[in-house]
């Protein structure tokens, strides 16, 4: 079994509230949550309204399907949340 811990900081320029933040993440936990090799959770800025950092645990039988999935939920992330993805960085345990 291999798992990386896939941790993405975004900037959400303009965000006037706590509500405004949740709807600019777009249901993070519901997409990413829904696939039983992978964990998320935010896991950091909670309280900035023009931050947000996630956390994703990805497992997989092997480091190339790993690998493949933190890459899709990176390009899904890019792709479908009102931000900017400013950091991004991968950990293999």
């Amino acid at each position: 079994m291999h798992s990386t811990i896939l941790t993405m900081n975004l900037s959400l320029p303009g965000c006037a509230s706590l509500k405004e933040k949740r709807q600019r993440m777009g249901g993070l936990h519901e997409r990413f949550g829904r696939n039983p090799a992978v964990a998320v959770c935010e896991s950091g800025e909670r309280d900035r309204l023009e931050a947000s950092e996630w956390t994703f645990v990805v497992t997989g039988i092997s480091q190339q399907k790993v690998d493949s999935l933190c890459s899709e939920i990176e390009e899904k992330l890019q792709r479908t949340v009102d931000g900017r993805v400013l950091d991004v960085s991968r950990q293999t345990l």
